[in-house]
């Protein structure tokens, strides 16, 4: 488990504020210490995707195909130019990117976006 933290943060304090105020955009309440989320692992779209507080959106994709009666696996890594911001309790849990509207990146995912049913969530250590 990781300490709690924000990108774009330089001190808890500031993390504090970034932490409310993202919230606030997302429309969802801010968790408190011990129920602050780290990652999120979902399911989207037939891929398996993760969204990690300061890491780019990454998954995988495996198809299988048959291939002269042999049954072939390929994988395929996902990223996404989006870095998540922060993850918020749900249900539905909330992932806050740096993408459009905050920045002028842009993404295939709507910011933010939520994750219904998520796979995996691993929680920042408690304070």
């Amino acid at each position: 488990m990781a300490a709690f933290f924000l990108p774009r943060a330089s001190d808890d304090d500031q993390a504090e504020r970034l932490y409310e105020a993202l919230a606030e955009f997302a429309g969802c309440e801010p968790a408190p210490p011990g129920r602050r989320v780290h990652s999120v692992a979902f399911r989207q779209d037939g891929a398996a995707w993760v969204a990690e507080v300061g890491r780019e959106l990454h998954g995988q994709r495996t198809t299988t195909t048959l291939r002269r009666g042999e049954l072939l696996e390929h994988t395929e890594e996902l990223t996404s130019t989006a870095r998540v911001l922060a993850v918020y309790p749900g249900p539905p849990h909330v992932v806050v990117t740096d993408a459009q509207p905050i920045t002028g990146t842009p993404s295939e995912w709507p910011n933010p976006f939520p994750v219904a049913e998520p796979d995996r969530v691993t929680l920042f250590d408690a304070l």
